[in-house]
């Protein structure tokens, strides 16, 4: 029966700290993510303004030229963009949204900065969309700050929250 017990309560206090793990990493993802992104934007930036790469080819260059953590919503984007011809751009970053609040861990204004370049790319010449680029680059990196204060804020609170509700659970049930 002791054996038991002590089997119970290293399996609550696992279970719980792993949940805890869990809801912190997620900010720790976010902030990577977008830094993987702002990367990735900057190779988008390059083949675009500098490169004159039509758009499908440029998304796929990125695909292969950044992270694979977050470069492959670009290579979705641009299969998006090839199987639907008369489709729209913004059409083809709004299918990827799913994707970035799920798997990437992104908040609604890093999806919305994303959806945005949607809107503005490919809408005018080079010398705009270098102009629109950079305005990207300074709002990505207000989202990177408020992310790292969130991440330094958060991650340790619901990594030891985890630990000691675990600890609390065990505590009501001896």
């Amino acid at each position: 029966m002791p054996l038991v017990k002590l089997f119970g309560s290293i399996l609550i206090i696992i279970s719980t700290s792993l949940i805890g793990f869990y809801y912190g990493g997620k900010y720790t993802d976010r902030l990577s993510n977008l830094i993987y992104l702002e990367q990735c934007f900057k190779i988008l930036e390059t083949e675009i303004v500098y490169g004159a790469n039509p758009l499908p080819e440029a998304l796929t260059n990125v695909y292969k030229k950044g992270n694979k953590k977050v470069s492959f919503v670009f290579k979705e984007i641009s299969d998006h963009l090839k199987a639907n011809k008369n489709g729209d751009l913004f059409q083809s970053f709004y299918s990827v949204v799913g994707i970035l609040r799920n798997s990437l861990s992104l908040k609604d204004e890093d999806i919305e900065l994303f959806l945005s370049l949607g809107r503005v790319l490919g809408s005018s010449d080079r010398k705009d969309q270098e102009k629109n680029f950079n305005f990207l680059f300074k709002q990505i990196s207000v989202l990177q700050r408020e992310a790292k204060i969130e991440k330094d804020k958060n991650e340790k609170l619901y990594k030891n929250l985890g630990i000691l509700s675990g600890i609390t659970i065990l505590i009501i049930l001896l």
